[in-house]
């Protein structure tokens, strides 16, 4: 049965006012009051179109009347007699202050529909035995088909009826009610979880950033500079320091002052770059890549950045769990007030969670739920609380009340959305020992403006992107998803661009790319830009690859273990640079340049150049280069510089030819596996002899290798051609094509194993081979553990699964029971 109420409930944002009674902080539900009065927390009407049990319909009638003056055991519900009436001061997932009198969309709204929120207004701990609710009958049929083990897990004797084991696990925990009913969420934060989509926010200031951390209650404060690895370092606020009035960044002056007192507070400040697994697949790779962060973040903060330390730069990754117990042992020992600060959609949320210090201190909380002399309270105890305590918030305060301390509370909403976070969210830690306070992000610039709305999810990049490598010839421009476009302006120069953005990139003349980007010409590629936005593409800047990565960009040719050349004797110079799309990720660009050609231009002119056009310029910028291609690529590169077939070949060999057909039939097995496996390590270690493979359609043809040698004279090839090797063809005329007095070996590969056809090469050639050095020998173990390590994680990531699997068919089978009784 279900009842309605008369009226409709409305909640008003009011700012803080002392309260005249404790019943305006319930709320009015009598049709005397037609028009909401302020208050400090809201009003409340009941709106007929919702429906209530008839136990929850008596009892929002009943506190109606007067809340102090009738005992909530008189209420009707034996359970909610240590419960709180009231809803929460404000949203647990966003921090906004709980509201009514607007939209359904705006932040810290409640739907009083909503099952989770009417519990929690009725505060009924133990649910009616109704027909409208089923998780009793549910926990019933688990019971009756749980086996002897699953019940001794549970506490629970052997047959005990399962009204009974309800009772007896609830009544287990003191805090039961906590796990049991969590504070509810705003129907923003509601459907941010589960529709992924929300009413836009409108972003604070740095100087509300200000006010709210010159309103802390603690002496010692810490600000966490929060960065996001995908454009970092576009994310950077500039002068933060100064805005905030915080202590300068220490100098190389050992002797300078540290810890400066201002207006009786302290405050320091640290860089965590959130993210970190967009940058690198390992931890140890990111970790390698902490100068090379630690000197860019010295370029962002401009010429005082030459002059500062940095040991306060950490690099983490939430979803990965890198340095995550490290700052939060930090934040513990710290205690006071730790402020969050970045941009929006930087990962401050999904970062709160993952190094705030949950759990008890050492010796802090009994069993019998006392802390250091002070009682645990629930949540409902805490929203008559926070009810009762506005009055000891100033008028007009940023700050909310604080809250009480909980072992394990709720923590702020994670989503890929921007502005999830809409007013400050503080939350204790370590029993009064401190908080960490999470607040709403700065604007970050209005990119998503100009995107589709169903795309623009596909702005934010949520996992590392392996880019594909992408070569733009003189003539044609590089296109991301017709929202950003980058053309070369230096002729005759190809440029190679590895785009790690979320984003669809591709290559084509540019002439189309600018029809397709500005929008005058339909295509058939994917585009995300908006209807109307082409008119507005403008110039963003010319970007020159000034930076020089040619050692790290020639592999064997300056490797120690291969050719060893110094980048001074290479006839040729490679650039690259970094160009950063703001909150979507970073094209890598390379271009290869003739010295010869630098020699005869002048210092301007000499570095290739690229165009980046954008809508109205903007959102564009760039770095050093990072070399991220070459990141997340140790295995590759080891089994061609280590293994089989790594030799090197003696400086007579010129050329290497293979024959051979495209099937593996007709004993075409051998030359294949020789191509494929060892013909790389083998090009690897001997950069300068030429490595050609011919596949031909006949299967019956003969299967060849034929080695290129450069004889001193004739006699001497003619006297090796007398004496050929077994299983060898030799010849004395030069081949077409190539040049006189050369001696050509050809080894028949047909129907003959590949380590064989490996050994009569090396046998003939007079092969060095290559041993592995110590370094490279702890390398290959290294990887090795790794890959029984990733062996053992898939293992136990597809017993959980599994786990899961066999949970959710059981409780789907339960749920059936229930519902054929």
């Amino acid at each position: 049965m279900s009842a309605r109420l008369p009226q409709r409930l409305n909640l008003t944002p009011l700012t803080w006012q002392v309260p005249s009674s404790p019943q305006r902080l319930l709320g009015l539900f009598s049709s005397k009051h037609p028009t909401p009065r302020p208050c400090s927390l809201c009003f409340a009407r009941v709106n007929g179109s919702r429906f209530f049990t008839a136990a929850q319909a008596v009892r929002l009638e009943q506190l109606s009347d007067d809340y102090q003056a009738t005992p909530p055991s008189q209420f009707g519900n034996p359970a909610a007699d240590t419960l709180s009436p009231t809803l929460p001061l404000s949203c647990p997932g966003c921090g906004a202050l709980t509201v009514g009198l607007g939209t359904q969309e705006q932040a810290g709204y409640y739907n009083l529909g909503r099952k989770s929120v009417k519990l929690f207004i009725t505060q009924a701990k133990y649910l009616p035995r109704d027909s409208a609710f089923t998780e009793f009958k549910t926990f019933d049929a688990a019971v009756r088909q749980a086996g002897d083990v699953i019940q001794s897990q549970l506490g629970l004797e052997k047959g005990l009826d399962p009204t009974t084991a309800r009772q007896v696990i609830e009544e287990s925990d003191e805090c039961m009610s906590e796990v049991l009913r969590p504070i509810p969420s705003c129907n923003r934060c509601h459907h941010l979880l589960h529709h992924s989509s929300a009413s836009p926010i409108v972003n604070p200031t740095i100087q509300s950033i200000q006010q709210m951390i010159g309103e802390s209650p603690y002496s010692y404060n810490h600000i966490y500079h929060v960065l996001d690895a995908a454009d970092f370092p576009l994310s950077f606020i500039p002068q933060l320091q100064r805005r905030l009035d915080l202590m300068p960044q220490r100098s190389h002056n050992r002797r300078a002052k540290t810890r400066v007192f201002r207006q009786g507070r302290r405050a320091e400040i640290s860089f965590i770059i959130t993210r970190s697994d967009l940058l690198a697949p390992q931890k140890s790779q990111v970790d390698a890549l902490m100068p090379y962060l630690v000197q860019v973040l010295r370029d962002a903060l401009g010429p005082s950045g030459k002059h500062v330390r940095l040991g306060n730069v950490r690099c983490v990754s939430s979803r990965r769990g890198w340095w995550t117990r490290q700052v939060k042992d930090e934040i513990s020992s710290r205690g006071g007030g730790g402020w969050m600060v970045g941009k929006v959609n930087v990962g401050k949320s999904s970062l709160f969670e993952s190094v705030f210090p949950k759990g008890a201190p050492e010796g802090t909380v009994t069993v019998s739920g006392e802390s250091n002399g002070k009682s645990v309270r629930t949540p409902y105890q805490h929203a008559a609380d926070q009810a009762l305590s506005v009055s000891g918030a100033e008028a007009g305060s940023l700050l909310p009340p604080a809250q009480p301390w909980q072992q394990f509370p709720s923590m702020p909403t994670v989503s890929h959305y921007p502005g999830t976070t809409a007013s400050p969210i503080r939350v204790p830690f370590g029993n009064g020992r401190g908080e960490l306070i999470d607040l709403p992000g700065l604007s970050r610039g209005s990119l998503e403006d100009h995107v589709v709305a169903k795309h623009r999810p596909d702005l934010v990049m949520r996992q590392r992107v392996k880019p594909e490598q992408l070569v733009i010839k003189p003539g044609q421009s590089l296109l991301i998803s017709g929202l950003v476009r980058i053309t070369p302006t230096t002729p005759d120069v190809t440029f190679l661009a590895y785009p790690f953005v979320p984003l669809a990139s591709h290559v084509t003349s540019t002439d189309k790319a600018i029809a397709m980007s500005t929008q005058t010409q339909p295509s058939g590629v994917l585009t995300v830009a908006k209807p109307g936005v082409g008119p507005k593409m403008a110039l963003a800047r010319v970007f020159r690859l000034e930076w020089d990565v040619t050692k790290q960009r020639t592999g064997p040719l300056t490797s120690a273990a291969a050719a060893g050349l110094s980048s001074r004797a290479l006839p040729f110079v490679v650039f690259s640079t970094d160009i950063l799309i703001e909150g979507c990720g970073w094209v890598e660009l390379v271009a290869q340049v003739r010295k010869r050609k630098l020699e005869c231009t002048n210092a301007n002119s000499a570095f290739p150049a690229v165009e980046v056009w954008s809508p109205n310029g903007d959102y564009i910028a760039e770095r050093r280069p990072m070399n991220g291609w070459l990141l997340g690529r140790p295995k590759p590169l080891y089994s061609v510089r280590l293994g089989i077939g790594a030799a090197v070949l003696p400086r007579n060999v010129k050329r290497i030819h293979l024959d051979f057909a495209f099937k593996l039939n007709d004993g075409h097995f051998g030359a294949r596996k020789v191509w494929r496996n060892y013909l790389p390590r083998l090009k690897y270690h001997n950069p300068a002899v030429s490595m050609s493979v011919n596949r031909t359609q006949n299967q019956t043809g003969p299967a060849t290798l034929t080695v290129f040698f450069a004889a001193p004279s004739h006699s001497a090839s003619n006297a090796s051609a007398t004496a050929p090797l077994p299983s060898v063809i030799t010849q004395d005329t030069p081949t077409p094509g190539h040049a006189p007095f050369e001696r050509t070996v050809t080894i028949e590969m047909k129907h003959r194993h590949e380590s064989e056809i490996l050994s009569e090469l090396l046998s003939l050639t007079k092969a060095s081979p290559v041993e592995p050095l110590p370094e490279d020998k702890a390398e290959l173990e290294k990887l090795a553990e790794e890959e029984r390590q990733a062996g053992l994680d898939r293992a136990r990531n597809a017993a959980y699964t599994e786990q899961k699997r066999q949970d959710k068919a059981l409780l789907d089978q339960a749920r059936g029971a229930a519902g054929a009784s």
